[in-house]
């Protein structure tokens, strides 16, 4: 890693970079062995494109702006599986039309990175950071039973660590992996520490790749099942496979919970708002705390249902209408009370704002407790 260079720049151990959150991103990637990116232009994510024009051809790797979303995603998935570590990125209506080969790439069992710098919407919306993106990366965003990983970076130290991860869990799942951004987090500036990327050990071997049949019987990937039975016994291997992830792949982080009478649930740049109000509440001696789930899928249920059970309130936060609400609904089962606060339509929380509607939840809360 210390002779690796971005952009010219040695990586130098134990040295922090100075980046944007997009541009972190992209070199995360091609540190991790990505080389291959095909992609379209659309704010707020166009540094990653234009980054990777540049950095794709220093390692060796193909760069191609594809004339839509739809080429993009298609590219990828023929890179994939040709064998490529392969990624390309967009923001929400960009990732709307990516839909139906994302799907393709599940069945098929490809592993791709797809990083989504989330904007306002519904339509074209507007270009400010936005969250209404959870159901659509979430909940397979297109057609038939499938899932992808979803990671939620709240600084860029998480950018990079999470691209690379992204690329590894991918390869070793054999499944699409989604970088779940926002207009924030992928414009703005931070120092971070450029970790060293460490291939696993026990990454299983590419035994599927179409790289030519010499000496070996033919391969085939595909999406399409006709065979009586086909289609489930496919659809039920890939069940198999999500539920082992639900075990093994949740990631959540946590502040002061261990006396918390409230705690707020929120993720990406609405957990890093809403943790400098909780902070603050905390240096008043006010019992808040924070979780803040790291994979939307898999979702930390278990760490909620657990709060519940011990009688905890819960304020959810974040830049939508109510999406991740859902499933902290689930989660809590009707075991305590369930509090939302949203901002939809590309507008982003308030420090006052945030403080405020923790303030309120918290009263509430007191007040409950006394009349119980």
């Amino acid at each position: 890693m210390a002779q690796s260079t971005v952009m010219g720049t040695k990586l130098l151990k134990n040295r922090h970079l100075l980046m944007k959150g997009n541009e972190a991103i992209a070199e995360a990637a091609v540190q991790a062995g990505c080389r291959f990116y095909a992609g379209y232009p659309i704010t707020p994510q166009n540094e990653i494109p234009e980054y990777m024009a540049r950095r794709m051809p220093e390692v060796g790797g193909v760069f191609i702006q594809a004339e839509s979303e739809i080429a993009s995603i298609n590219m990828v998935y023929g890179a994939s599986a040709a064998g490529a570590r392969a990624m390309t990125s967009s923001s929400s209506p960009g990732i709307s039309l990516m839909q139906e080969t994302i799907s393709f790439l599940a069945i098929a069992e490809l592993p791709a990175v797809i990083v989504n710098i989330q904007r306002g919407g519904p339509g074209l919306g507007n270009i400010t950071a936005s969250q209404a993106d959870y159901f659509q990366a979430v909940k397979g965003g297109g057609h038939g039973d499938y899932k992808c990983i979803v990671y939620s970076p709240f600084n860029l130290q998480e950018m990079w660590d999470l691209t690379m991860r992204a690329f590894d869990k991918a390869d070793e799942y054999r499944t699409p992996v989604i970088l779940l951004g926002d207009g924030v987090i992928g414009q703005m500036m931070e120092p971070f520490l450029p970790t060293p990327y460490a291939r696993p050990s026990k990454l299983p071997p590419k035994k599927w790749i179409l790289d030519g049949c010499t000496g070996r019987p033919p391969r085939v990937i595909k999406t399409l099942y006709m065979g009586p039975g086909a289609l489930e016994a496919q659809n039920r291997a890939l069940i198999e496979k999500y539920q082992f992830i639900r075990r093994n792949e949740v990631i959540v982080d946590s502040y002061f919970l261990q006396d918390a009478d409230l705690v707020v649930v929120a993720y990406g740049i609405a957990a890093r708002i809403a943790l400098s109000a909780v902070r603050e509440f905390r240096a008043q001696g006010k019992k808040i705390g924070l979780l803040r789930p790291v994979t939307l899928f898999p979702f930390p249920e278990k760490a909620l249902a657990r709060l519940a059970a011990k009688g905890r309130s819960f304020l959810v936060m974040e830049m939508n209408a109510g999406q991740m609400l859902e499933d902290v609904r689930l989660a809590v089962n009707g075991r305590s009370d369930v509090i939302f606060f949203g901002k939809p339509g590309g507008a982003v929380f308030t420090t006052e704002e945030v403080s405020g509607k923790i303030m309120t939840a918290y009263k509430r809360r007191k007040r409950s407790r006394k009349t119980t």
